[in-house]
């Protein structure tokens, strides 16, 4: 069952090809929730612009003006909570996100991960894929917890890589199966689909 009003927040530091996706699939009625707030840590990020023009609040929020992490995170916390979020979709959001964020909001912190996790957490992913020679990559929708890209895993997509592949064409063969999981794992649990079991993420029809 759907709650009345399913919020998301969206985190973002660049331009938001993802956050368009999520926009995109709410405008079509494919999507059941609502984007409360989008936050960005980078002032000129093309995601606010995305959101300002689908009439949606867009905030920049700097890091640079807060003593430390902990404090930049309160800020965050307050401004979502404002807004009675249910669930907090980090979009590009290139900043590592600490205890105090993750506990304030437990089980409701989703993120989108260009490779098919566990492997090849972190930055400079496809470059890494294509030295170690893998044959597949892809992307994975994941739960957030304080292991770097190690929460439990929600979606993934596959895409073969090609012989004649570099970092940029298979980021952007990526990019696309991103658009489409990324929204549906936001679907699923916003139709209370999904359930956490230790690390498994179980589905239900």
């Amino acid at each position: 069952m759907i709650p009345e009003k399913f919020t998301l927040a969206v985190l973002v530091s660049g331009r938001g090809s993802n956050l368009q996706a999520i926009i995109d699939n709410i405008e079509k009625k494919r999507l059941p929730v609502e984007i409360g707030l989008v936050i960005s840590d980078v002032k000129d990020a093309f995601a606010l612009e995305r959101a300002h023009k689908h009439g949606i609040e867009g905030l920049f929020l700097d890091p640079k003006t807060f003593p430390d992490r902990k404090s930049y995170e309160q800020a965050l916390v307050k401004q979502i909570r404002l807004k009675s979020v249910s669930l907090i979709c980090l979009a590009g959001f290139m900043r590592i996100l600490g205890k105090h964020f993750i506990e304030s909001f437990s089980g409701q912190i989703i993120n989108i991960h260009p490779s098919l996790l566990p492997a090849f957490p972190g930055l400079n992913v496809q470059k890494r894929a294509l030295e170690h020679g893998a044959r597949f990559s892809g992307c994975t929708v994941h739960y957030v917890n304080e292991e770097v890209d190690g929460g439990p895993i929600i979606l993934q997509a596959v895409v073969p890589i090609l012989d004649d592949d570099d970092e940029s064409s298979l980021t952007e063969r990526i990019l696309e199966q991103e658009h489409v999981i990324y929204p549906e794992a936001i679907r699923l649990i916003a139709e209370g689909k999904l359930t956490l079991s230790g690390r498994r993420v179980l589905h239900y029809k």
